[in-house]
C-alpha cells in the first residue's frame, strides 16, 4: 500500500534502481517472498499504467501481476488459507493461489469474492481482492475505490492500492473533486500544516509552488 511512491521517484530516470528500491522498501516490515514479489509487481504495473491510453482488459491485471510477481517469489514458500471457505485444505505461494481462484471470479461481485478468500490483512486474501476490483471496475476510478471501501475488511490497504492503479491509469481529473476539496494536506497528527501538498508539487517538479499551498 506504501509502495506507489517508488515509481514517482523513478519515472524520469529510466534507471532498474526502482526495482531495488521497492525490495528495500517492503523488506524493512515485511521481508518475505510474497509480500516482496507483490511490491515489485505492482511497482512494474504502475510504471506500465502510466504509458495506457485506454482501460486495459480484465485479464491483464492478473497476467501483468504473474509476470513481475512469479520470478520473484518462487514457488518453495507455502500459504495457507485462513478459513475461508474455498478448498480449505490447499496450500501454496501467492501467485499460484492468484492463477487458481482470481480469474474464475470474474463475474463475482467484490463482496461474494472477498467472502470466498476473505479480505483482511493477509496477502491471500488483500492481493486477489485487489486484483478482482481492477479487474471488474478499473474503467471507473470512483466505482473502484467505492467498492475497495466499502465491501473489504482491510479496506485502507485495499483501497490506497486500487487508487494507485486507477490514479496511475486515468491521473487526478478522474478522482471526483468532492472527495479532494477540503483536505487538510496534514502530515502530523492535528496539526493542518498543508506540508502534503508541498510534497506533491515537488514531486511534479513544480519548485514555483510553495509547500503551504493548497
Amino acid at each position: 500500500m506504501r509502495i506507489a511512491p517508488v515509481v514517482v521517484q523513478h519515472t524520469t530516470d529510466g534507471s532498474s534502481d526502482s526495482w531495488a528500491d521497492a525490495v528495500l522498501g517492503t523488506a524493512v516490515t515485511h521481508n518475505d517472498p510474497a509480500a516482496i514479489a507483490s511490491s515489485v509487481a505492482f511497482v512494474g504495473l504502475l510504471d506500465e499504467l502510466l504509458s495506457i491510453d485506454s482501460t486495459p482488459m480484465p485479464e491483464w491485471w492478473v497476467e501483468t501481476f504473474l509476470r513481475r510477481a512469479e520470478p520473484v517469489e518462487g514457488n518453495k514458500t507455502k500459504y495457507r488459507v485462513r478459513g475461508a471457505p474455498i478448498e480449505q485444505s490447499w496450500s501454496g505461494s501467492l501467485c499460484q493461489f492468484i492463477e487458481k481462484f482470481v480469474l474464475a471470479s470474474r463475474g463475482l461481485t467484490t463482496l461474494d469474492a472477498a467472502e470466498n478468500w476473505y479480505s483482511g490483512a493477509y496477502l491471500l486474501e488483500t492481493v486477489p481482492t485487489v486484483l478482482h476490483i481492477l479487474m471488474h471496475h478499473s474503467s471507473d476510478p470512483e466505482e473502484a475505490i467505492v467498492r475497495a471501501v466499502n465491501d473489504t475488511k482491510d479496506n485502507d490497504t485495499i483501497g490506497a492500492i486500487v487508487g494507485a492503479a486507477v490514479g496511475a491509469l486515468h491521473g487526478e481529473s478522474a478522482i471526483p473533486r468532492r472527495w479532494v476539496d477540503g483536505l487538510l494536506g496534514r502530515t502530523v497528527a492535528d496539526v493542518d500544516d498543508r506540508k502534503l501538498f508541498g510534497l506533491i508539487a515537488s514531486a511534479e517538479g513544480d519548485t514555483n509552488r510553495q509547500p503551504d499551498e493548497p
